[in-house]
């Protein structure tokens, strides 16, 4: 394997703690921090919101994501304050 070949499941697991968004089948996205990333994709967010067709519509504490049910996930790069 090449150095240049990156595993998807390391990449998700060193995001953890950081800001994503998770695409749904059915036009639903969640917006929040990983807070854990399992071998099949299972995703937990905390400070989770609930995006339908492109319109918040319920804000959450903390989600469990199965991770069948998802499209893809962005990982948020990191926003600095000076």
């Amino acid at each position: 394997m090449s150095e240049k070949t990156r595993k998807p499941l390391n990449t998700l697991q060193r995001a953890i703690n950081k800001p994503v968004i998770v695409s749904l089948k059915g036009d639903l996205e969640y917006r929040g921090k990983m807070s854990n990333v399992d071998a099949y994709m299972n995703v937990i967010l905390t400070d989770a919101e609930e995006y339908a067709a492109g319109s918040l519509s319920a804000n959450f504490g903390k989600v469990v994501i199965r991770g069948n049910n998802i499209i893809f996930i962005k990982i948020q790069p990191d926003i600095r304050v000076i």
